[in-house]
């Protein structure tokens, strides 16, 4: 069943009393010239207490012969009324790390079996999804994908009975030009993803790789 055939059937106001899943606050500040001010915010109920991450977004490589391919998926989200191009992405459980987080997400939304980068790279900083909105975060988590491993020939997704999510794959030299072209097709771009082809693209303007 494709993604497409979602919709949108209505909008209505909905009370934080209401909401199972975020909540908004009023925020008292003091600014740099000490004067009283307010903030409007959003924040998750699903934070697992004694956690600073409320979740991790997976960066997965396909290690295949004709190159490198990043994971994505397809999957429509209500908020922007279309289907979303995303990075594979979850919620941590109570007592989990953000790498423990990556590889169980990983396995149940695609199917695949991964391996955290051990180089010291595996985990991003922490990073705020929209600062000005609400306290949202998150960390990237850089994971392969081994193809010659058994369990990434055919793998299996583990989807829970409200997950619609397709998978595929891109290159990581045309990543840039592929979003482009999945944008022009209709699609929503998840800003994870947005970035992450925006850095290859200021890479290779100003070939940083010489710098590196």
């Amino acid at each position: 069943m494709s993604s497409a055939n979602a919709e949108v059937l209505s909008r209505e106001p909905l009370s934080t009393e209401a909401a199972a899943w975020t909540k908004l606050v009023r925020i008292t500040y003091k600014d740099p010239n000490g004067k009283l001010r307010v903030w409007e915010s959003a924040e998750r109920r699903t934070r697992p207490a004694n956690s600073p991450v409320d979740g991790v977004g997976i960066i997965a490589i396909l290690e295949k012969p004709t190159g490198p391919e990043l994971l994505l998926q397809k999957q429509f989200r209500p908020p922007t009324e279309k289907v979303c191009i995303e990075v594979p992405a979850g919620l941590v459980d109570a007592g989990e790390s953000p790498e423990q987080c990556a590889v169980r997400e990983l396995k149940e939304e695609t199917g695949y079996v991964g391996r955290v980068a051990g180089d010291g790279s595996g985990v991003s900083p922490l990073m705020f999804n929209d600062p000005g909105f609400c306290n949202t975060n998150l960390n990237f988590v850089h994971v392969t994908i081994d193809m010659s491993v058994k369990e990434n020939q055919n793998p299996k997704p583990e989807l829970e009975e409200n997950e619609f999510i397709e998978v595929f794959s891109v290159p990581l030299a045309r990543l840039y030009s592929e979003i482009r072209k999945l944008e022009k097709d209709g699609f929503a771009i998840d800003a994870r993803v947005g970035t992450l082809a925006e850095g290859f693209e200021l890479a290779k303007k100003w070939k940083l790789r010489d710098l590196m």
